[in-house]
């Protein structure tokens, strides 16, 4: 009887002993997937780590449960990614009553603007459109008709008040434009696509962390320095991986605009019928107009991709003969036992799966 007593005041006083000043771990919560990977590299084991849009899952399309609303309500640190991505997230901080510290892993990455991005696109992807341009003028000069001077009696009706259908053309166009973009903010969001770029992500989940708990700054330094050698690796690996594609082979086409970075990184060409968000709809004149580009490029593969409906470029493999050259990762890692279950084999995958396709 006596020994059972002193067991129990042994127990007690094991339960006692996060009363006498040890420090709780630090509540870390991640938007999706990627972030998770690499808060989940530099907190180590002093975070307890909570992921909202799991592997597989689409941000875009996210709709929050009361679970996340409760472990964002508990949250000491809520990683984001910031410019647009998560489109859900104020109002879940909202309704969550959400007082923790918040950090977009963006802040300081060298972004796309989304409008530097359209320019590109057209730089690479319509240089007939150029070349259409110069041969109008050469028409000019040797005296054809003026199309400017036809342009100038519609100026004339609009004096008047008629309808413009230029006007009404740039109208549809911005309109267009702006249905592409407006998912999104200024930028474009999807810069963990650059390893340059994720390496400032990770200064910034470090130096939060060393921030909220500083008694474990040591760890998370030393973590995020041996993530970072890893990381620069990954980047050579890459880059030699990408010299066996001949740079006039780089034209690749995907459902939805998510490698912007990707592109800027090793020289491609990206291509989208959905335009930046999941959610968007790909209109038929954009479906024609990229299988156009594939007939006059000579693509010879187009790519799915994990979260999006690959019935689209399905039915443009099959109207242009361009082969399905495998599946690509966008906007969230896979689950651990497929290809892309961390930030680095998700890399190693799209990039491999870019180069045995387009250097064949």
């Amino acid at each position: 009887m006596k020994s059972r007593y002193l067991v129990n005041v042994f127990a007690s006083a094991l339960l006692s002993i996060p009363t006498l000043g040890l420090a709780a771990e630090l509540k870390v919560v991640t938007s999706f997937s990627v972030l998770n990977d690499l808060v989940q590299e530099v907190g180590g084991e002093h975070i307890s780590l909570t992921n909202l849009v799991e592997a597989n899952g689409d941000a875009h399309v996210y709709q929050p449960s009361p679970m996340d609303a409760q472990a964002v309500a508990e949250a000491d640190l809520l990683v984001v990614n910031g410019l647009g991505f998560e489109g859900w997230m104020e109002r879940l901080e909202q309704s969550a009553g959400f007082k923790g510290v918040k950090i977009a892993a963006t802040d300081g990455v060298n972004l796309i603007h989304l409008g530097e991005e359209d320019e590109h696109h057209e730089e690479a992807g319509h240089h007939d459109e150029d070349e259409h341009h110069d041969e109008d003028e050469h028409h000019d000069e040797e005296g054809h008709h003026d199309e400017d001077e036809h342009h100038d009696e519609k100026g004339h009706h609009d004096e008047d008040g008629h309808h413009d259908e230029e006007e009404h053309h740039d109208d549809e166009e911005a309109h267009h434009a702006d249905e592409h973009h407006h998912h999104h903010g200024e930028f474009d969001p999807h810069a963990w696509h650059s390893v340059t770029n994720v390496l400032v992500y990770v200064e910034n989940i470090r130096a939060a962390l060393v921030k909220l708990a500083p008694e474990h700054a040591a760890e998370f330094n030393q973590n995020a320095k041996d993530y970072v050698k890893a990381l620069k690796a990954l980047e050579k690996d890459l880059a030699q991986k990408m010299s066996q594609v001949p740079e006039n082979k780089r034209n690749v086409i995907t459902s939805h605009d998510a490698f912007g970075y990707l592109a800027r990184e090793y020289g491609f060409n990206f291509t989208a019928p959905q335009g930046m968000s999941t959610e968007a709809e790909a209109s038929a004149a954009d479906v024609v107009k990229i299988i156009k580009q594939i007939r006059k490029d000579d693509i010879q593969a187009v790519f799915v991709e994990k979260v999006s409906n690959s019935r689209l470029i399905e039915q443009i493999a099959r109207e242009t003969g361009a082969k399905i050259g495998g599946e690509l990762y966008a906007d969230a890692l896979s689950s651990p036992n497929q290809a892309a279950g961390t930030y680095i084999k998700m890399m190693e995958h799209n990039i491999s799966t870019l180069v045995k396709a387009l250097s064949n």
